[in-house]
């Protein structure tokens, strides 16, 4: 069990130090691109749109074929994407790079949760959910550190060392056991999506993924036309990360204990109360350390979100690999309206208003996550 952790906690962080390490990049293609706020928007959407297309068949490769073969495929995806990513010279072709990222990661992130979750006791799945997310918050973490290196000494080998890494753990993979395959049918997933606790997990994934794509294409862009460079605004996302690698473990033991609910109203109210704050735009040192809290609060709430998904589709006699798939797909819906929407809508009226709505989408979720479904502890129905 110690080796499958140990595994999918690199997956996981492998794959969200590629999607992270776009944000200090960021400044650097709108200027040398040309890029608007919408085009800016669009290229960090294009990781979850293809997480969106990749999520359903994901979720069935890793159910039919098993988690194993569904993670082998998706880091074979990865280290193409990166190396096309890595020598990419033009707008369409980092487009077409990070959409095959994204699904690349639909495959990756399906397959290692599905595999992880087969052999987790359900009394302990909030912990096992954390510690992946811990891992997954460490990749952010390093994330803009590689953009910022990939900055400053080009991402040609930058991005060709991480394909490599990639493939090491392809190898990796292939050393431990499978979990069974799993039959996933389409009567399971209309019971599944009338299960409260499977649909709000999937509506739970959704709002932070919708709030970190606002955040991400307009906070860097707000530092940097401030007179930040990729190292500094790096530098707020690698504290942020570090603050929400402590957190996501301390969270998944806490949400086994004493259910979901609490931590989610929590995060909520302060996720409203700091993208109010964002909407501010106030100088740097305000509003860094706002960054810094908002990412804490969106963080926190994908641990619940994931072990509820996990509990409705035990629930409902839904495979764990296709919950997964539609998982991603849930998540990838939030990352796309949220950088592409974000970014025209603060084109064309500045950057308050996607911060305004941002602020209004938590506390309507606030006031929506009272369902009995979400008060359940993680042990009551093992």
């Amino acid at each position: 069990m110690r080796r499958l952790v140990w595994l999918v906690s690199l997956l996981v962080a492998l794959d969200t130090l590629l999607y992270a390490a776009l944000t200090p990049l960021l400044p650097h293609f709108q200027h040398e691109l040309g890029l608007s706020k919408g085009l800016a928007g669009v290229l960090v959407a294009a990781y979850p749109a293809g997480a969106l297309i990749g999520g359903l068949p994901g979720g069935f490769a890793a159910s039919h074929l098993g988690p194993r073969r569904a993670v082998l495929a998706g880091l074979v995806l990865f280290a193409i994407a990166s190396l096309g990513f890595a020598f990419s010279d033009s707008f369409g072709l980092l487009l077409t790079a990070r959409f095959v990222q994204g699904v690349s990661s639909a495959l990756t992130w399906a397959g290692a949760l599905s595999w992880l979750l087969a052999a987790a006791p359900r009394a302990r799945r909030g912990e096992y959910v954390g510690t992946a997310m811990a891992a997954a918050i460490f990749g952010a973490l390093l994330g803009p550190v590689l953009g910022a290196a990939a900055a400053l000494a080009g991402r040609g080998p930058v991005f060709t060392a991480i394909a490599v890494l990639g493939l090491l753990l392809a190898a990796a993979a292939v050393r431990l056991p499978d979990a069974e395959a799993e039959t996933p049918t389409v009567s399971a997933l209309l019971r599944a999506v009338r299960n409260r606790r499977f649909v709000g997990g999937l509506a739970l994934m959704s709002t932070p993924s919708l709030l970190f794509g606002v955040l991400a294409v307009l906070a860097p862009l707000h530092l940097s036309a401030a007179g930040w460079g990729a190292a500094a605004i790096g530098a707020v996302w690698v504290v942020a990360a570090a603050l929400e690698t402590v957190q996501a473990p301390l969270l998944g033991r806490l949400i086994d204990r004493r259910g979901r609910v609490g931590p989610v109203r929590v995060a909520l109210a302060a996720g409203a109360l700091l993208s109010f704050a964002l909407a501010a735009g106030s100088r740097p040192l305000v509003y860094v350390p706002v960054v810094v809290l908002a990412n804490m609060a969106y963080g926190a709430l994908f641990t619940p979100a994931m072990a509820l998904i996990a509990d409705g589709a035990d629930d409902s006699g839904l495979a764990q690999g296709l919950a997964f798939g539609v998982m991603n797909a849930a998540w990838a819906v939030g990352a796309v309206i949220g950088p592409a929407g974000g970014g025209a809508i603060a084109g064309i009226g500045g950057d308050a208003i996607p911060f305004i709505l941002c602020g209004v989408l938590c506390a309507g979720a606030f006031v929506a996550a009272r369902s009995p479904a979400m008060t359940l502890r993680g042990t009551a129905s093992a």
